[in-house]
């Protein structure tokens, strides 16, 4: 089995992104399964190519996009992903889309279709705080999770796929205010080790009730 898992360069001004700075550091085989490290640009219009050009080259069996989620307190596992590109602030390249769909002709939206809940339940079985989320936002990191997962229901139905957000490093929030929120480099990488665990172990996503009431 192999697992393409992707982390995004730095954007927004800071000088590293964690989220492939923790790919960087996982091993090279995770229960059984060869991973492979792929770095792709923080760019909507390119993001979802450079994916694309990986399973082309490596014929993954999982392909787990990584990216930041500044202000995010733990590693978040992403449910949903949807079919619009809104902005903040441009991307590495300059776009800024505004309300704009990803696929003209596309599905309002795809759901992960890793095990989240098995990922969820493997990162707090060893004692790290995890949690699913509902919502991927509206910037590149929404924008390459939709992607993947259209290309994959499209073109490669085999392949399971799905993202994970990870907070600031402990090196970005150096300067930043008091309580930001923040994990170390190593312990996100372990949590990603266990994400990508579950995924290899769990074709089907296990039972139980996680949903949020707001």
């Amino acid at each position: 089995m192999k697992v393409l898992v992707t982390g995004f360069d730095p954007f927004g001004g800071e000088k590293v992104n964690p989220a492939f700075e923790a790919v960087k550091m996982l091993p090279d085989k995770i229960a059984g399964a060869e991973i492979i490290k792929l770095e792709i640009p923080t760019v909507f219009s390119k993001s979802g190519p450079a994916v694309a050009a990986g399973i082309e080259e490596y014929q993954p069996d999982i392909v787990i996009n990584v990216g930041q989620a500044g202000g995010h307190s733990c590693v978040t596992i992403e449910r949903v992903a949807i079919n619009l590109a809104e902005a903040r602030i441009p991307d590495n390249n300059g776009e800024q889309p505004s309300g704009e769909p990803l696929q003209a002709e596309g599905e309002p939206a795809y759901f992960a279709t890793i095990p989240v809940k098995a990922i969820v339940k493997n990162i707090r079985d060893h004692k790290i705080p995890c949690h699913v989320s509902y919502t991927a936002g509206t910037y590149v990191c929404n924008a390459v999770m939709y992607q993947v997962l259209h290309m994959t229901a499209e073109k490669y139905p085999n392949i399971r796929a799905g993202f994970v957000h990870v907070p600031y490093a402990a090196e970005q929030v150096v300067d930043k205010p008091n309580g930001t929120p923040f994990m170390s480099l190593e312990q996100i990488a372990e949590c990603l080790r266990y994400a990508i665990e579950a995924s290899v172990k769990n074709l089907v996503d296990i039972e139980g009730i996680i949903g949020e009431s707001h």
